[in-house]
C-alpha cells in the first residue's frame, strides 16, 4: 500500500472553483486542522503558492494530504503547459519538493 490517505482535497475546475479554495472531502478535516494548528504541516495554500512561484502556468487539478514513509506529504495533481498531467509531492512540514511522478510515463520502465 502506497500510504495512508488522510483526506482528499479535490478541485473542480468545471464547477468554477478557484484553485486557492479547495473543497475538502471526507471526515478528516478536523485532523488536518489540528495538524496545521500544531505546526506539523503547512497549509495547502502555502504549498500551492510555492509551486506556483516555480511553475506559474500550471493548473492544479487535485490535491491530497497523505502519510507516507513516516511523514505527511501533499500530492498536487498538476496539468502542465505542455498538456501533461504530473503529480508533484511536497513535504507537508517543510514545504520542500519531494518527488515528481509523470502520469504519462507511469507504469513504464
Amino acid at each position: 500500500m502506497r500510504g495512508h490517505r488522510i483526506a482528499v482535497l479535490t478541485l473542480s475546475l468545471l464547477a468554477g472553483l478557484s484553485p486557492m479554495n479547495p473543497v475538502f472531502a471526507g471526515r478528516d478535516h478536523d485532523e488536518i486542522r489540528q495538524l496545521r494548528r500544531s505546526g506539523q504541516i503547512l497549509s495547502l495554500e502555502a504549498i500551492i503558492a510555492r509551486h506556483r512561484r516555480q511553475f506559474p502556468g500550471d493548473q492544479l487539478l487535485e490535491a491530497e494530504l497523505e502519510f507516507e514513509r513516516g511523514r505527511y506529504v501533499y500530492e498536487l495533481m498538476i496539468l502542465g503547459d505542455d498538456g501533461t498531467v504530473r503529480e508533484f509531492e511536497y513535504d507537508a512540514r517543510s514545504g520542500d519538493f519531494w518527488r515528481l511522478e509523470d502520469e504519462a510515463h507511469e507504469g513504464r520502465e
